[in-house]
């Protein structure tokens, strides 16, 4: 059994929820606290083992690029100021076997993931989607290779949501819990109405998969949204091969939408060394203030 060493990114999404920022900026880019939102991907599959990571990427997301490139005079500048934390933390985005490839064009999850296969050959890989930062003792992609060293089969991570949200995800079907929080899978539904829905475990932004999934990305035809959805070729290679489904159960921070990204922001923030007595305080006077505000419109 082959081990599991390579992770794709997909980033070539326009980030339309993020407008106007997102007309030259990667939406990947957009900071939490002081990191973009990649790094933490990035930092994640680092954690988890992996040795080599592309990032499918589109039109306007050259800053990703430059973000994990070398920066000479910005080191030296830091060097002769004698900045060495600074330094440190430049120096650590550009220490990583990181690759790019260009999609042309966006035509879903399941296009961007057929557009690494010559990245990935014939090996099982993890896919991160970068709008989903996970925090927990064990990283959730170390969590997928550990399970796969055990099966061999292709894992996806899922999640309870509320059952209303059902159709915001896709979700899955399972039919058996092979061991706590591991779950045999009868078939995978694309954003299935509440009505509808088979579980409320969904689907979230970590899937290791075996290679075949290429072969059946090429032969999957557009779904919802008039986009290859991974979701599809997947349901699809569960009728050949085993797909399990993990459960996560540490915590998930939803950055693809703006009240995620300022939730998280705010949460991080919290913690963070720098910023964090001074956020307390601040929301400690804001809820003070927003009380008073309360009081005088009763």
């Amino acid at each position: 059994m082959k081990k599991v060493k390579k992770a794709v990114i997909p980033a070539a999404g326009l980030g339309t929820r993020f407008l106007p920022a997102t007309k030259a900026l990667a939406k990947e880019m957009l900071p939490i606290v002081d990191k973009p939102t990649i790094q933490f991907i990035v930092e994640e599959a680092r954690k988890s083992g992996i040795e080599d990571i592309v990032v499918v990427d589109g039109k306007s997301k050259r800053s990703i690029e430059d973000h994990f490139d070398s920066n000479p005079e910005l080191e030296n500048n830091l060097i002769e100021k004698h900045k060495d934390e600074m330094l440190k933390m430049v120096q650590e985005t550009t220490d990583i076997n990181l690759y790019f490839i260009r999609q042309s064009h966006p035509r879903g999850l399941g296009d961007a993931v057929l557009t690494a296969k010559a990245f990935i050959g014939d090996e099982p890989f993890v896919v991160m989607l970068g709008d989903d930062l996970m925090d927990d003792e064990v990283p959730l992609t170390r969590q997928l290779m550990d399970s796969y060293e055990q099966t061999g089969a292709s894992t996806l991570a899922v999640m309870r949501v509320p059952h209303e949200d059902t159709a915001k995800y896709g979700v899955i079907n399972p039919t058996k819990e092979v061991k706590p929080g591991l779950y045999n899978v009868s078939n995978f539904v694309e954003k299935p109405n509440p009505a509808d829905a088979p579980s409320d475990l969904a689907i979230i932004g970590r899937y290791l998969l075996t290679p075949e999934i290429f072969k059946v990305l090429e032969n999957t035809k557009p779904g919802k949204g008039n986009e290859v959805q991974l979701t599809d070729a997947i349901d699809t290679l569960n009728k050949t091969q085993r797909v399990f489904a993990h459960e996560f159960k540490g915590q998930r921070h939803d950055v693809g939408n703006k009240f995620g990204w300022i939730q998280t922001n705010i949460e991080y923030g919290l913690t963070h060394p720098q910023v964090k007595d001074e956020l307390r305080e601040y929301i400690k006077d804001l809820g003070a203030k927003l009380t008073e505000t309360d009081k005088k419109n009763s």
